[in-house]
């Protein structure tokens, strides 16, 4: 009697482990994660207290479920530790910015706007700009930049320059 009852409960454990096993295992993929980094940082001055900041980056999103942007802001941290917030600048004034700027260089990519969704295992190059009210010498002397991309869900993700 004692052996069929240590059979039995050790075969319902395994079939409970099985069963546990197996629900992590379909889970796997349903976690949202979006590893990326700033690839190249471009400034321009606007005028004497306002400047421009351009930054291309790759982003990649390997779960199996769609990511929502809800917004993407880009801070300038100097030297100091200082923080500056950039107000980010539309896909269509990013266009006549490369333009009537020459001095940024070419538009390689299209900007990461609010609503746009990344696919699942997908990876994009991605570019934002931002405007600062600060000269482009203070830019240019920062300690790094931070994008920060947030998901419509709450969940946010940072990448820093440096």
């Amino acid at each position: 009697m004692k052996n069929t009852f240590s059979a039995a409960f050790c075969i319902g454990l395994a079939i409970i482990a099985l069963a546990v096993g197996g629900v992590f295992f379909m889970q796997r993929g349903d976690k949202i994660e979006l590893p990326g980094k700033i690839l190249k940082v471009r400034t321009a001055p606007l005028d004497d207290d306002s400047s421009i900041a351009v930054l291309d980056f790759r982003i990649t999103n390997p779960s199996d479920v769609l990511f929502e942007v809800r917004t993407v802001t880009v801070e300038m941290e100097d030297n100091a530790g200082k923080s500056y917030l950039g107000q980010t600048v539309s896909e269509m004034d990013a266009k006549s910015l490369f333009a009537g700027l020459p001095v940024l260089g070419q538009k390689f990519n299209n900007s990461l706007t609010m609503r746009e969704r990344i696919g699942a295992h997908v990876s994009q190059d991605r570019m934002i700009a931002a405007r600062f009210q600060a000269p482009v010498a203070m830019l240019d002397a920062r300690k790094r930049f931070v994008l920060r991309i947030e998901e419509v869900d709450g969940k946010s993700f940072e990448y820093s320059e440096r």
